[in-house]
């Protein structure tokens, strides 16, 4: 197992590599390229210029996440196919430079979505991302698109504005796209994409629906156990393997998470994790938490000795820290929470490790 950071890059993340390398078994990073839109390829030159700085503090980036899958493709439309090759030559180009793995979603339009990216938590005065759907249904897609866009004050993968400029247009043409037709769509894509994988030594690692339901009636077809079973059977390759979020998939109660690791780990097929804990304040309502299992309602411990117990040896990182001790920075993504939440989940690590030995 790899432990790992999120870092948006140099100018875009108010994070030094530096103190990244301070964190305690943190071996690199996992890092995006957010400049290039969906459906552009990403030049071989900038990946190069990215990972030498990265391994220049010492720090190894074998994990690239956010490689975003254009809009097209998951509509289905004549012009996928562009768009595919200029994604098998993003691969193509990662591959050269060491990348391991590729993080992606196959949410459309949205990527994630939260109605509040600073709600105080009452108990500790910090502040953390938050989701209400009595909230959301008082909203239109283009308000919620402003609204992240005033309070974030940094890009955030997914609500790019060049990408959200056409939002109506996007939004009426998946008016007559089904769970079904989607699901065509994404095994259309695989099938395009998987061999170049398999051919450069590289796994694509698809992120669940975050949060785990459909929203605004958009089909959302990657939030339970049974939906990835049926995206990893799609393409029957190592390459198409899964990034279980247990945050995306724990905002749904009913998911199971140490089940799916457990199954999905055992099947081989579970290239990375990020691991966080979310709090439930209600029906279809809750904030991130701190890592430590009791400030939420999943149970870490359990969550690592899933992984630990099936053999895990891909890559984890901590996932949307709380903004605390007065930190101003990208919303989910501050230093000190996230640090925090690797040195819990190392302490875990390190018992079930030593444990697992006497």
């Amino acid at each position: 197992m790899k432990m790992t950071f999120r870092w948006y890059g140099e100018g875009n993340d108010p994070i030094p590599l530096k103190y990244i390398k301070q964190i305690p078994n943190c071996s690199g990073i996992m890092g995006v390229l957010d400049q290039y839109a969906a459906g552009e390829v990403w030049p071989e030159d900038v990946i190069a210029d990215y990972v030498k700085h990265v391994n220049a503090a010492d720090l190894e980036v074998e994990v690239i996440e956010s490689v975003n899958v254009h809009e097209d493709i998951k509509l289905g439309l004549p012009s996928r196919d562009r768009y595919i090759d200029n994604y098998r030559q993003t691969v193509r180009n990662l591959a050269k430079h060491g990348i391991k793995v590729i993080i992606y979603n196959f949410m459309p339009v949205f990527d994630w979505l939260r109605t509040d990216l600073a709600r105080e938590i009452p108990e500790d005065g910090s502040n953390s991302l938050y989701y209400d759907e009595q909230e959301l249904l008082g909203m239109t897609p283009q308000m919620i698109v402003e609204r992240t866009a005033e309070t974030s004050g940094f890009t955030l993968p997914g609500w790019e504005p060049e990408r959200l400029a056409d939002l109506d247009r996007v939004m009426k043409l998946y008016e007559d796209v089904s769970q079904a037709q989607l699901l065509d769509n994404f095994k259309y894509f695989l099938e395009g994409v998987i061999p170049t994988c398999e051919e450069v030594g590289v796994r694509l690692a698809v992120h669940p629906d975050d949060p785990a339901w459909p929203i605004f009636g958009l089909p959302r077809i990657v939030h339970t156990k049974e939906q990835l079973q049926t995206i990893v059977d799609l393409v029957d390759s190592p390459a198409n393997s899964l990034c279980v979020c247990t945050g995306s998939l724990g905002s749904n109660p009913a998911n199971d998470i140490v089940d799916i690791l457990r199954t999905f780990n055992g099947q081989g097929r579970l290239a990375c994790a990020h691991v966080r804990n979310v709090k439930y304040l209600g029906e279809r309502r809750f904030r991130e938490a701190s890592h430590f299992s009791d400030d939420g309602d999943l149970d870490m411990y359990e969550i690592m000795r899933a992984l630990y117990e099936t053999g895990f040896d891909g890559y984890i990182r901590p996932d949307h820290g709380r903004m605390i001790w007065d930190e101003k920075g990208r919303a989910g993504y501050g230093l000190y929470d996230r640090a925090l939440g690797i040195a819990y989940l190392n302490g875990l690590w390190e018992a079930l490790t030593k444990g697992g030995k006497r």
